[in-house]
C-alpha cells in the first residue's frame, strides 16, 4: 500500500511508478492530478517526464497553446521528443500534429478550453497511451452543463483512468490515490495519520463530507494508522518555494 507522501518530490516520484504500472497493465487513458492551485505545472512537468525516459524520440509532449509549447522548448532545449501545441483543430492531414512514429502522448496542463481539439486528437492517435498531467477538464463554466457536455464526459473526460491523485482538504485532511490501490481519505489523528476510507471511486464532495463527519473506516477493513508524515507542511514550503 502506498503511504501519503512526505514532500512533492515524493509524490511526483510516485506517480512516475502509476503512471508506469498503469501503462504496463494496459491502460491508455490516464490523467496524473495534484490538486494544488499554486503549482508551476513546468516544473512538475520537467520531474514527471523521466517516467517516459524508454521513448526518447517516440514521445510526443502536448501543451495549451503555442507560447507555452514555444517556452518548453526553450526550457527544454536539450529534449529528444517532440513539444508541441494543441492547436485550434483546423490543421489538415498533411500537417496533422499526430505521426504514425509517436508512440505516446503527454498533455501538460489542458483545460476545460482544449477539450474539444484534446477529444480529436485522441480520436486520431486511436489506442496509443495518453496520459494527462494536472487536468483541468470539467469547468462547467466553459464545458457547459447541458446535453453536450454530459456527451464529451461520457465519450471522453470519463473513459480517464487517474492513476495518481492528490489533494489535501485542509491541514488535517488529504485524498489520495496511487495505482493500482483504491481510493483512500486520511485524516490527521493525534500523532499520526489514518486512512479513514477506501473507496473504489473518487468520493465526491457530499460523500467526503459524510465519510469525514463519520470518521470512520467506510470499507470493512480498519483505520490503518501511519507515521505521521509531515506532507502538508512539507508541501506548503514546496509551493511556497514554486511560487516565488
Amino acid at each position: 500500500m502506498s503511504e501519503l507522501p512526505k514532500s512533492l518530490e515524493e509524490a511526483i516520484a510516485q506517480s512516475r511508478t502509476a503512471t508506469q504500472a498503469a501503462l504496463a497493465d494496459g491502460h491508455t487513458r490516464l490523467q496524473v492530478e495534484f490538486v494544488f492551485p499554486e503549482l508551476k505545472y513546468m516544473l512538475v512537468a520537467e520531474d514527471f517526464l523521466p517516467a517516459f525516459a524508454e521513448y526518447d524520440s517516440r514521445l510526443k509532449v502536448f501543451f495549451a497553446d503555442a507560447g507555452a509549447a514555444a517556452l518548453a522548448r526553450r526550457e527544454w532545449a536539450d529534449a529528444k521528443f517532440k513539444i508541441v501545441d494543441v492547436g485550434t483543430g483546423r490543421a489538415t492531414a498533411a500537417d496533422s500534429k499526430i505521426q504514425p512514429e509517436d508512440e505516446i502522448f503527454l498533455f501538460v496542463a489542458p483545460s476545460s478550453v482544449e477539450v474539444s481539439q484534446m477529444e480529436k486528437l485522441c480520436q486520431e492517435i486511436g489506442d496509443r497511451p495518453v496520459v494527462l498531467l494536472n487536468p483541468r477538464l470539467e469547468d462547467f463554466g466553459v464545458v457547459g452543463i447541458g446535453y453536450a457536455a454530459r456527451q464529451v464526459r461520457q465519450r471522453f473526460i470519463g473513459n480517464i483512468e487517474s492513476c495518481y491523485y492528490l489533494r489535501p482538504v485542509d491541514d488535517q485532511t488529504a485524498v489520495f490515490r496511487c495505482y493500482p490501490g483504491q481510493w483512500q481519505v486520511w485524516v490527521e489523528k493525534g500523532d499520526e495519520y489514518q486512512i479513514i476510507a477506501e473507496l473504489p471511486q473518487k468520493p465526491s464532495g457530499d460523500e467526503l463530507d459524510l465519510i469525514l463527519m463519520k470518521g470512520q473506516a467506510q470499507t470493512t477493513t480498519d483505520a490503518t494508522p501511519a507515521k505521521k508524515p509531515s506532507v502538508f507542511k512539507s508541501l506548503q514550503r514546496f509551493l511556497k518555494a514554486l511560487s516565488s
